[in-house]
């Protein structure tokens, strides 16, 4: 895909990845971005850079997502690429107690990082399939590839959202849908500065927000299904299916070294 000339749609675009996207994709002259969060603030700042449209939108609520989308189909045109970014982590309160995490923070957890995805889809899907075109990227992170030690509801809901997006893959191909998984270990994000030194998904480095966009515009020219701006996780996952105990020999060895 070609980002020229495209409607583009980025959620959890207030700061971030979202934003750097945002950015990216103006640069590559989209004729428009929208830039959708829940903190309508930074979503306008962002909208601001790249002379979009902000929108408020909690993708957790299926009633906003439709609304948004059926919006900027009215007003702007059939969205081109839908960047379904947003997603929230929460850490395990106990870390020796794989099941502490409240129920609170398995709702907020599902709600945004995969049924963020399923509303957007659901939005998309009818004009998508009637013109036979249409591009879905969601951020889902190497987590849903491998796994996040210290918190059982982002390891468990980025799995999900990574099996979500091989579904939307295989079932919509023959519409012409095509979707990628952008799954970057740390970047430098708030939420990754605010994490502890030690956390694993950090040992491979923080990576720049232009290195992550840089690998998204990649990633969507090639049309790729997964987009790993840390190549390293390819080996990973190699080993992982090559020897799934060994794997888990070697993450629980992970853990205990970074003292976790």
């Amino acid at each position: 895909m070609q980002l020229s000339g495209k409607i583009v749609v980025v959620t959890g675009a207030a700061q971030g990845i979202g934003r750097a996207l945002c950015e990216r994709f103006h640069a590559e002259g989209a004729a428009k971005v929208i830039a959708a969060d829940l903190n309508i603030d930074g979503a306008a700042e962002t909208a601001d850079r790249v002379g979009g449209s902000a929108f408020a939108c909690d993708v957790s609520q299926a009633d906003e997502v439709a609304a948004m989308v059926e919006k900027v189909q009215a007003d702007v045109g059939v969205i081109d690429l839908y960047a379904s970014n947003a997603g929230v982590l929460a850490r395990d309160p106990d870390f020796k107690d794989a099941s502490s995490a409240s129920e609170e923070d398995w709702a907020r957890s599902w709600g945004v990082n995969v049924m963020g995805h399923v509303h957007a889809v659901r939005a998309l899907l009818p004009a998508w399939r009637e013109r036979r075109e249409g591009y879905f990227l969601a951020t889902v992170s190497a987590a849903g590839l491998l796994s996040q030690v210290g918190s059982a509801t982002y390891s468990t809901t980025k799995h999900a959202a990574l099996g979500f997006c091989e579904h939307l893959a295989i079932t919509h191909k023959d519409d012409g849908i095509k979707v990628s998984a952008l799954c970057p270990q740390g970047v430098d994000t708030a939420m990754a500065r605010g994490a502890d030194a030690r956390t694993p998904a950090l040992l491979d480095g923080l990576l720049s927000l232009e290195t992550v966009a840089e690998s998204v515009v990649q990633g969507l020219a090639a049309e790729q299904f997964l987009i790993l701006p840390h190549p390293q996780v390819a080996q990973y996952m190699l080993n992982k299916a090559t020897n799934y105990d060994r794997w888990l020999g070697g993450m629980v060895k992970l853990r205990r070294a970074t003292g976790w």
